[in-house]
């Protein structure tokens, strides 16, 4: 008995190295001449040859019969690879795809929510964020992706909840969530807390003229108008022509009743940008302050003609029937 054991244990070795091929196939793991095929395309992706590693994984994923064995790595890599070159919709066909096959791959399920989320179907995304979540409840990229999520939509209180355990798993993230968790605050007004954590983000990154419009607009809503002048004229410094700047010091000048400033500033904002109906519309507020009254309805009325169903053509006619006159 104890020989009978032995040669079949020494037959069932030589059947093994002489068929490692089948068996490896048979137990599921990738033979040994294809797992190389995967680390070439890996290579051509990371060396940004996006298109011959699209080729090379589409080869090695569907000449596999059994969807089953097909790798999950390898459809996020081809999904990636997709999206490198521009191809949305065939990045997220891929994604899935794989789904159908792995449901419960964390990695694919992020990868599929994020291209959602970039593509604004937040709904979408929301439903795969939460699936990843099932899974791995502190994932970060799952935290911070659904805390964006409700951001967008305006669910800034339940943004919050993900950007909290984000940061308690993650307390050195870095700073453009806390940016992110600042403006929460900011658009549920509490300008207070929007201006502690925008302080946080810049004591980390102060080159960002988001972070300090954010600081500007935090700053205003507290009455700090000074304050939130120093800030926009710091992101202007850093992004001199953007147009969302110069209307932010445009208003907060008029808000601070320096007219003249405001009304420069504001026709700055026009010769940038010659359509735009807001630098308008501050420009006919500042002459109404100044005493310019025919200037200003001039102005109210070539927006009102201009987009007379937009919420400043809508303003504008408001304006002309009271507080301009």
């Amino acid at each position: 008995m104890y020989l009978n054991r032995k040669f079949f244990f020494v037959l069932s070795a030589a059947l093994c190295l002489n068929a490692c091929s089948s068996l490896n196939g048979f137990l599921g793991f990738a033979p040994l001449g294809d797992r190389k095929d995967y680390v070439q395309a890996r290579d051509l992706y990371s060396s940004g040859q996006y298109e011959q590693a699209i080729e090379q994984l589409s080869a090695y994923i569907y000449k596999t019969r059994n969807v089953k064995r097909r790798e999950a790595r390898a459809y996020r890599l081809l999904g990636m690879s997709y999206e490198q070159v521009g191809q949305l919709n065939k990045a997220l066909e891929v994604y899935l795809e794989a789904l159908e096959f792995h449901a419960d791959n964390v990695p694919l399920l992020l990868a599929a929510a994020g291209l959602y989320q970039r593509t604004g179907l937040t709904d979408k995304s929301i439903s795969l964020y939460q699936r990843a979540l099932a899974e791995e409840p502190q994932n970060l990229e799952g935290l911070a992706g659904q805390a964006e999520n409700y951001r967008t939509i305006g669910f800034y209180t339940q943004a919050r909840e993900f950007y909290d355990n984000f940061f308690a798993l993650n307390p050195q993230a870095p700073p453009e969530y806390r940016a992110k968790y600042a403006d929460t605050f900011l658009n549920q007004r509490n300008y207070e807390q929007a201006f502690i954590n925008i302080t946080m983000a810049l004591a980390a990154e102060n080159s960002s003229p988001d972070f300090w419009l954010i600081s500007a607009k935090a700053n205003r809503g507290l009455g700090r108008m000074r304050e939130a002048l120093a800030d926009i004229d710091i992101a202007l410094s850093l992004s001199p022509y953007r147009r969302d700047l110069l209307a932010v010091k445009a208003f907060t000048l008029y808000e601070d009743g320096q007219y003249n400033a405001s009304l420069e500033t504001a026709r700055s904002l026009a010769g940038f940008y010659p359509e735009n109906s807001l630098a308008l519309f501050i420009q006919a507020l500042n002459l109404n302050a100044l005493g310019q009254k025919q200037a200003a309805q001039k102005l109210l009325r070539q927006i009102l003609s201009a987009e007379p169903d937009s919420f400043i053509g809508k303003t504008a006619a408001q304006w002309l029937q009271g507080p301009s006159k």
